[in-house]
């Protein structure tokens, strides 16, 4: 009897669609370590060559060009899963999908980016495919390419994405809110102190961490930086810099001539311990980013968060008062300055990260699709093994 098949299709487009599978993945294996589980970059699969290629010119829109990418994601926000214009994304690679898919013999299929779970979609409806399918929403808005009937489980990360779905025709009964997963590293509980001291920081410092993304897109990290390493005022900073070494090593001067404490690290695999060692965070509005900063209740301050989906993001934090937006130096600023001489609205965001966002959220996706695979049996092939 063989052990349970997964299938994860993620995409580069952003780390935030990795993150999400990732922390999936790990999930899975703490709740039911039999599981085989084969995660694929969905555009890879098809041709490694147009992926990057595609991946290069999204990360060059958001960084030069954000208003554009605002524009398209609003313009077709509210296309239908039958458009003609879905209809020929779903075109691309439908033969290679459906072969790979065949060959591998999964027993169900997880999505953590919308494109290739609309195809799957469409398979499903079209009867071409009977493997269980869940779509894991990974922002805190909802966007048609996110929906289509042929999905059995949508995972979400707030009731307003579950509104969303419901009122654009998607069961109830077929939506999880367990939260957008993340690591489940982030809900650990470490100590602040030690943290800090490991990190050669204060610990009778405000610690602002700064983060910019896996590319570098969150603009005037520079500037923020110098900001913190020369205000008169008992604060720190930690800064992350991704994978932008050109950013990295302009902040040379910054750190030789900084009045007070800053450390900086290139691409990083442990964000639960710095945001554990701040008491707010400097970031872009990225779904992930986001939730993990809910999970470690960690205030936000988001930072001109880009037209489309981060600024659903930013609007969605800013509601539930768990942080701030800023779309100026000046705005920035005073966030700044108010949260460093009042303690009481950062405890007052921790409070309402807490409530919204109570954690274990890959744990509670995990036990949830598990139910699904228990609940649609007939969609196993003979021979699975479904115990826990």
């Amino acid at each position: 009897m063989r052990s349970l098949r997964i299938l994860v299709f993620s995409a580069s487009f952003g780390a935030g669609h990795i993150m999400a599978a990732e922390a999936l993945i790990q999930a899975f294996k703490d709740i039911k370590p039999s599981v085989e589980i084969i995660h694929e970059d969905y555009m890879g699969l098809y041709n490694n060559v147009v992926n990057r290629m595609i991946k290069s010119s999204y990360i060059s829109i958001i960084k030069c060009a954000p208003k554009l990418w605002g524009t398209f994601y609003h313009s077709t926000k509210n296309l239908t899963y039958d458009s003609i214009f879905q209809r020929l994304i779903n075109k691309i690679g439908r033969k290679q999908l459906t072969d790979y898919v065949y060959s591998l013999q999964p027993d169900l299929i997880i999505c953590t980016y919308p494109t290739i779970s609309g195809l799957l979609a469409e398979l499903k409806s079209s009867g071409e495919l009977n493997i269980p399918l869940v779509t894991v929403i990974t922002d805190y808005t909802t966007h048609c390419q996110w929906i289509h009937p042929g999905v059995d489980m949508y995972i979400v990360g707030s009731s307003q994405v579950s509104d969303g779905l419901v009122e654009r025709g998607i069961n109830p009964k077929s939506i999880q809110l367990t939260g957008i997963p993340v690591s489940p590293n982030f809900d650990r509980i470490l100590n602040h102190q030690e943290v800090r001291k490991d990190l050669g920081l204060k610990n009778d410092r405000f610690t602002f961490l700064i983060m910019g993304g896996a590319y570098g897109v969150l603009s005037n990290i520079k500037w923020m930086c110098k900001y913190i390493a020369a205000a008169d005022a008992p604060i720190q900073g930690i800064v992350v810099c991704g994978k932008d070494q050109r950013l990295y090593n302009s902040l040379d001067s910054v750190l030789e001539e900084a009045r007070n404490p800053i450390v900086r690290f290139n691409f990083v695999d442990n964000i639960d311990v710095l945001m554990t060692a701040s008491d707010a965070i400097i970031t872009k509005a990225g779904g992930l980013t986001v939730s993990e900063a809910l999970t470690k209740h960690l205030p936000m301050i988001i930072y001109k968060p880009i037209p489309g989906q981060e600024e659903n993001n930013a609007n969605y934090i800013e509601a539930i008062g768990a942080g701030k937006i800023a779309y100026t130096q000046q705005e920035m600023q005073s966030i700044v300055k108010e949260l460093i001489e009042n303690r009481d609205i950062t405890d007052k965001m921790r409070l309402s990260s807490a409530h919204a966002f109570p954690g274990h959220s890959a744990e509670r996706a995990v036990k949830a699709i598990l139910n699904l695979i228990y609940e649609l049996p007939s969609a196993l092939p003979a021979g699975a093994n479904t115990a826990v």
